[in-house]
């Protein structure tokens, strides 16, 4: 009998209406003699709730505790959805992370999977049983306190029991129909990519795309489980996140006939989609001597201060005056602390000051094509240029092509240059089915 491990998003389960409905699909793939395995995020925007009543009580909460708190979400969604199945007559045992085996390190918050041990999920599915999975947690292996995976660590949850379970396929139910060629909040005439390689799906993920978690993709592509990209709200088949090695034919009753003939015999798209990202800032290091060891002084500060660096661009020095400009982007949430540890280390260092802005955007093209198909770096500041937008920053890869605009500019880039490429759909708009894109 196959195995179908499914995750369903919040705004899946956002009321008792939305659980009744998913539980009804749940319910049909097991009838259909579907093995199920089913792993549920909080319902709606709980998480958030949670977060502004633990931050009424203190600016700074216990992570250990914020930890406890943040998983009763998941337990609720994984309870109701649970007696919803037992309403259709079906039998629906639940879980939460550390019942399902999913043993983790110590770190709060942030938590990375050391192993899976998911024994009482499989005796669950030997009775007969549906098993339900509160997403986003597990358990230290050291202390055996409760731990959560990160803001949309359900998607890993789910990913991670079907390498445990050996699983045919894992489906992750959002309210899109899959992975687009844009956010279609912002491009409506954005297209389903019918199927993408893990590669490129790392690369949007990172780059801003939030239809999947990055971590997800990753733990998929070194498991080699593949991924079903689907909406909770439609029956529409969604996109497949597998590399070419996975032949998704041989799993019979789980891929559509049309979408085999459709994945055979297809040359590689050039561009795949474009991701676009809100939550980056820019720092600028002016007046910086331009001798060896001054980047490697800055960047240690940077490292200190705990900042991820994105994009890198160092100016040519000023013959007169022997200065140059370092400037580099990081997570906005980041910003604060770098800019204060640069600018109390600038006379020890002896760069002049640091500047922060916040009012940038980053713009990325993706594609496996790029690697064989000149011209796209000059299409696509062609197509911004038309449109008016400068680019203040430029970082590439063997498949993308990454920008940094002025804020104001992303929304109209991810536009222009959507239909630049000729990615707009010939018919009808796409769908964002509860608004959210989750």
């Amino acid at each position: 009998m196959s195995l179908i491990v499914q995750k369903y998003g919040g705004s899946s389960v956002s009321d008792a209406a939305s659980i009744k409905r998913v539980a009804q699909r749940i319910v049909d793939n097991k009838r259909a003699g579907y093995d199920v395995v089913v792993v549920v995020s909080a319902m709606g925007d709980s998480t958030d709730e949670l977060l502004d009543l633990a931050s009424e009580d203190t600016p700074r909460p216990p992570v250990r505790e914020l930890d406890m708190l943040l998983t009763s979400g998941e337990r609720i969604s994984m309870s109701l959805l649970a007696m919803a199945l037992a309403g259709l007559g079906a039998e629906a045992r639940s879980f939460t992370g550390s019942q399902a085996g999913m043993i983790t390190d110590d770190e709060h918050g942030s938590a990375k999977i050391v192993s899976v041990t998911p024994g009482r999920i499989r005796e669950a599915l030997d009775d007969g049983a549906i098993a339900i999975v509160a997403g986003f947690q597990g358990v230290s292996e050291n202390t055996l306190d409760i731990t959560t995976l990160g803001r949309g660590g359900s998607d890993l949850t789910a990913v991670a029991l079907a390498a445990g379970l050996d699983a045919d396929v894992c489906e992750i139910y959002s309210d899109v129909d899959g992975v687009f060629t844009a956010d279609p909040r912002i491009a409506p005439s954005a297209r389903r990519v019918p199927r993408i390689s893990s590669e490129e799906m790392l690369d949007m993920a990172a780059h801003g795309a939030k239809i999947l978690h990055l971590r997800c993709v990753e733990y998929a592509r070194r498991h080699k489980v593949p991924l079903h990209v689907r909406s909770s709200f439609s029956g529409r088949e969604g996109t497949w996140v597998a590399d070419p090695e996975i032949d998704l034919t041989v799993k019979p009753g789980i891929i559509p006939e049309e979408d085999k003939a459709e994945g055979e015999n297809m040359e590689q798209p050039i561009i795949s989609g474009i991701a676009h990202e809100r939550g980056e800032a820019k720092i600028t290091v002016v007046g910086v001597p331009d001798v060896p060891g001054k980047a490697a002084e800055i960047f240690k500060v940077v490292a200190a201060a705990g900042a991820n660096i994105d994009m890198i661009v160092q100016n040519i020095s000023v013959e007169a005056t022997g200065l140059t400009d370092i400037s580099f982007t990081l997570p906005m949430a980041q910003g604060a602390d770098t800019i204060q540890a640069l600018n109390d280390a600038a006379e020890r260092i002896g760069f002049d000051r640091a500047i922060y802005d916040d009012k940038v955007g980053k713009l990325s093209l993706i594609g496996a094509g790029m690697r064989t198909n000149p011209g796209i770096s000059a299409d696509l500041f062609t197509a911004l240029y038309d449109a008016g937008i400068n680019i203040e920053m430029i970082s590439t890869s063997e498949i993308r092509i990454s920008v940094i605009t002025r804020a104001d500019d992303l929304d109209g880039g991810v536009r222009v240059v959507h239909h630049a490429f000729g990615l707009d759909a010939s018919g009808g708009e796409a769908v964002v089915y509860a608004g959210t894109g989750r």
